[in-house]
């Protein structure tokens, strides 16, 4: 149990670490939405697996997530440090895109953070046509 705590400060460091350096570059907005990022994905998911519009094998895939996130069996064991969080990250990455790719108009409506995020998203998946 002590290497899951010692992952999970890991991520959190390499994480605030993240945030603290766009924040140090006065980056404030950017530091704000990198902060939010990892929550606003949980309600997005958790607000997903409740729309009945999201296809079957969508949801299966998101309602995977969480049990794979919470695995100690992972592709990078999560003991070695930021490397052991990135195979998470990847398929969190991977899933939200199948999910914004077959259904992005309801990624954009169930998405709790700031319209700057879902705008990287927008360009990092190259999907969403509409501004809030």
């Amino acid at each position: 149990m002590g290497w899951v705590l010692y992952s999970l400060a890991v991520a959190v460091v390499v994480y605030a670490g993240v945030v603290a350096a766009f924040f140090v570059a006065g980056r404030r907005e950017d530091a704000r939405a990198i902060a939010g990022l990892v929550p606003d994905c949980a309600v997005l998911f958790s607000r997903l697996l409740r729309d009945p519009r999201l296809p079957r094998r969508d949801k299966l895939l998101v309602a995977a997530l969480l049990p794979y996130l919470l695995s100690p069996i992972d592709l990078i064991p999560d003991v070695i440090p930021v490397a052991g969080q990135l195979d998470d990250a990847v398929v969190v990455a991977l899933v939200l895109r199948r999910v914004v790719r077959s259904r992005p108009e309801l990624v954009e409506e169930h998405w709790p953070g700031p319209r700057r995020t879902l705008d990287w998203l927008e360009g990092f998946y190259g999907v969403f046509t509409k501004k809030r």
